[in-house]
């Protein structure tokens, strides 16, 4: 069995890293950044908004995931790594160990504002609405059916409600390496399967079996990954008036002329819904800074600064042109001084 390096030989590793760095600043002189394509067009006008200041380059930014953007971010320290992840769900506890490993001991978290999950479908189409029961019986690869756990039966949308669509069940989403499709497990699928009294009986005896039943989901051709590119499901759904596709409320807000949400518990994914939580299927956007970056590769602090002002993240900043809903006052107050002072990322316990 390999011996685990333990904090002292990763603060080791850190040090030789970050050294490393300083000695090769050079090599990179523009913000890299990774992660959620769904903060992937906030970010991107923040930094060509960054660039037109002419102080420092316009940041490159790659749209490759929530999870694949924080698996690159945490490899290592150095010209060659990312500076900023962006995710579009809170960095989980493997994540930073892995960052740890990589010698990333000290991370700034910055919350930029709340996107809501949506469900979509052309405009031309027949209009309906969803119950997240629905959703998690549509698309859960095991449902419960009197009482009983069994592999998915339905085919059809009439088929778990004849109000619903007598149309064949095709959802067109994000793969499991987004932040998106891991919010919408959690708070779609597992929201809708925890409706039913048996999942409930089931979490209290096997909290491991109920997260199997209530976020797998079903891989027989209902569900359909389309890659980390949101534009995509766009695409697929216009093409295909049967269709629904998941995406961020930003995505919808932007392609209106082609997209018409469904209701979900009798909720519209609007603005002021998805920012006081009330429509059920919100989430908190994200992006991390390696703060041993800071200080080395120009620009970096310069940036998070610029994410930070009212007139960048607030209700009336140019973001909310593009979709994002912003935090409360209070909460913006709070981000800015965190960030001004680049604080250390702290996860809850």
């Amino acid at each position: 069995m390999k011996k685990s390096l333990g904090y002292a030989g990763i603060a080791a590793l850190a040090i030789v890293a970050a050294t490393a760095l300083a000695g090769s600043a050079e090599a990179r002189d523009e913000i890299r950044i990774v992660g959620s394509s769904t903060v992937f067009p906030f970010a991107t006008a923040v930094a060509e908004e960054f660039g037109k200041g002419g102080s420092f380059k316009t940041p490159v930014v790659e749209s490759t995931g929530t999870g694949g953007g924080l698996k690159l971010f945490c490899e290592s320290v150095g010209v060659d790594s990312p500076d900023v992840a962006n995710a579009s769900r809170r960095i989980k506890k493997s994540e930073i160990e892995a960052c740890a490993k990589g010698g990333i001991l000290e991370i700034h978290e910055v919350k930029v504002g709340f996107d809501g999950i949506v469900i979509a479908h052309a405009k031309d189409s027949k209009p309906a609405g969803f119950t997240l029961a629905a959703i998690w019986q549509a698309l859960a690869k095991d449902v419960l059916v009197d009482g009983k756990i069994v592999p998915n039966p339905y085919k059809k949308w009439s088929e778990i409600d004849s109000s619903l669509p007598d149309t064949k069940i095709e959802v067109i989403g994000p793969p499991p390496t987004s932040g998106t499709r891991d919010a919408f497990n959690e708070l779609a699928m597992e929201g809708g399967c925890k409706t039913f009294s048996e999942a409930e009986a089931l979490k209290k005896e096997d909290e491991k079996k109920y997260k199997a039943l209530c976020q797998t989901v079903r891989e027989d051709g209902a569900y359909i990954e389309a890659g980390e590119n949101d534009n995509l499901i766009v695409q697929k759904i216009e093409a295909n008036k049967d269709a629904y596709g998941v995406f961020g409320y930003s995505f919808l807000d932007q392609n209106r002329d082609k997209l018409v949400s469904t209701p979900i518990d009798g909720v519209e994914p609007t603005y002021d819904d998805i920012s006081s939580g009330k429509y059920p299927i919100s989430r908190t956007l994200y992006f991390y800074v390696k703060k041993p970056h800071v200080g080395v590769i120009p620009g970096l602090k310069e940036y998070v600064e610029l994410w930070t002002q009212d007139s960048t993240f607030g209700p009336e900043g140019f973001l909310s042109d593009k979709g994002l809903i912003a935090l409360p006052d209070e909460q913006r107050e709070t981000q800015r001084a965190a960030s001004g002072a680049m604080e250390n990322l702290k996860l809850d316990k």
